[in-house]
């Protein structure tokens, strides 16, 4: 059996999590699980597509702040990630917070590892860490595609970029606030092995992190002796349509059918047959908000008991995609429990 799976030494708390969205989300299924969002054109009153996205994870984490009446004294770090060169919008929006700032790149799993990492330092300080993950569909497209003016027609495999911020606070201390409900934990952690399986078309980010996410969950179930039944979701951060059917597969001919349990935060955000999104939704902002939104309430009410998030990313750049280099993808686990300490 390859690693190990970690747990924390004392109960780490998935306190809160709060959302910013776009237009798109908001009018979404899940439209009315997120706090905020840009009823307008998704500029946030800034000028530029990136600006925005600054703005968009500012006001997350300044409402996660204000909600559970901490100031920046009362958290001990602050990570944050994005899809942009050297986490630009990550750097620039969080820059009025007084707190220590680590600066995060997982692509989509971005949220996921965040709340790896945020687990592990409130584990170690005692204290409470906040983890915050953005993107934008404006911003990523110019990055990693095309000028918006372009018009370029996407591929059927193509996936749409969430335009939407997150932040999530994390405590060694149960700090429910004025929420009611059932204490929310993070009770495993299992950091994903990056996988390459050559493939290189970069309007498929589905079949580039697909094996990853095989690989994060076989050897879960591997490691710790559950079935899939054991869990009320598996949840995978933006497979789309077309990864989740290549997981699903890919699983049932390694004897794990994890079907029935199995749903994407990709496929969850956006309704295809009014808003025609292709593959799905995707980028850093799409598990953090249908997490932070959607999944960390029903746990709290009582809808979910055990949940398995398996954030998944694409691990490439334009450079070296043009280069014609294969994609790597990678998937990191993060089992969330409610109710019970116990295991």
């Amino acid at each position: 059996m390859r690693h190990a799976i970690w747990k924390p030494r004392r109960p780490v708390y998935l306190c809160d999590g709060t959302t910013v969205v776009g237009h798109e989300e908001a009018v979404g299924p899940l439209g009315a699980c997120f706090d905020r969002y840009d009823p307008k054109d998704d500029t946030f009153g800034q000028s530029t597509w990136e600006a925005a996205e600054s703005e968009m994870v500012r006001q997350a984490a300044k409402l996660l702040l204000e909600r559970n009446g901490l100031g920046a004294e009362d958290v001990e770090a602050l990570l944050a990630g994005d899809l942009l060169n050297q986490c630009t919008a990550s750097g620039y929006g969080l820059l009025p917070f007084d707190i220590p700032y680590l600066g995060l790149y997982g692509a989509c799993s971005t949220a996921a590892e965040g709340l790896i990492l945020a687990a592990l330092l409130a584990d170690f300080t005692g204290g409470r860490t906040v983890s915050a993950a953005s993107s934008h569909f404006c911003s990523a497209e110019r990055q990693f595609r095309f000028p918006m003016e372009y018009g370029g027609q996407r591929t059927p495999t193509s996936q749409w970029t969430v335009t939407g911020a997150a932040a999530f606070l994390v405590s060694a201390q149960r700090e429910d606030g004025t929420r009611r409900g059932r204490a929310v934990r993070i009770a495993e952690l299992l950091p994903g092995i990056t996988s390459d399986r050559g493939v290189t078309d970069a309007n498929n980010m589905g079949a580039a992190m697909a094996p990853a996410a095989l690989d994060t969950v076989l050897r879960y179930f591997s490691l710790s002796g559950r079935t899939p039944e054991s869990f009320d979701m598996i949840l995978t951060g933006d497979l789309g349509s077309e990864g989740s059917s290549l997981l699903c597969g890919m699983a049932r001919a390694e004897g794990l059918d994890i079907s029935r349990v199995h749903r994407d935060c990709g496929l969850m955000i956006y309704d295809n047959e009014r808003s025609d999104k292709h593959a799905g939704g995707s980028g850093c902002g799409c598990s953090a908000v249908v997490t932070a939104g959607h999944i960390l309430p029903a746990l709290r009410a009582g809808r979910l008991t055990d949940v398995l998030l398996v954030g998944t990313g694409a691990l490439l750049s334009p450079m070296v995609v043009q280069q014609g280099r294969s994609i790597p993808g990678v998937a990191h686990l993060v089992r969330i429990t409610a109710g019970e300490e116990e295991d």
